[in-house]
């Protein structure tokens, strides 16, 4: 069995933000996606922008980019990074809505809790808009699609 060593925890298991001071700055991309599966009739009043909060993918869309911005105060351990991308992109599929967001920075870190927390936050968005209309929905399948980095 391999032994893991975490980073975020120091030998005596304390909590710890690690030192990314020392390496190299690197194009570092991330991919997310999640969905919110909901009744049919839900989904026809969002497709037909018939929910009274408003335009439920513009919405939940700019609430992932806000989230996506304030990752490092939300999640303790993370840098705040310079982002300088956050798309999330939410669209009907199958039985409910797909939300896909990509985030981009140059920095000495990666952002795949910043894709995951914007697919996240849409996700959650959608859910507080369409409450009212539909109790059984569920928020399924969030998970990082793709992550790189490149020297730069």
């Amino acid at each position: 069995m391999t032994k893991h060593r975490l980073t975020h925890t120091d030998k005596a298991g304390n909590a710890r933000m690690v030192d990314v001071g020392d390496k190299p700055h690197q194009l570092r991309t991330a991919k997310a996606r999640g969905f919110i599966a909901m009744q049919p009739e839900t989904l026809k009043l969002v497709r037909e922008d018939l929910i009274k909060k408003g335009d439920v993918l513009k919405v939940a869309e700019i609430a992932g980019i806000q989230a996506a911005k304030q990752t490092f105060s939300l999640i303790p351990l993370c840098h705040p990074l310079p982002l300088t991308l956050v798309s999330v992109r939410a669209s009907i599929a199958g039985g409910g809505v797909e939300v896909n967001s990509e985030c981009r920075c140059t920095g000495q870190t990666g952002v795949e809790m910043e894709a995951l927390t914007a697919a996240s936050v849409a996700l959650l968005t959608i859910y507080d808009m369409c409450k009212a209309a539909d109790k059984s929905m569920v928020i399924e399948g969030i998970r990082l699609m793709d992550k790189t980095k490149k020297d730069i």
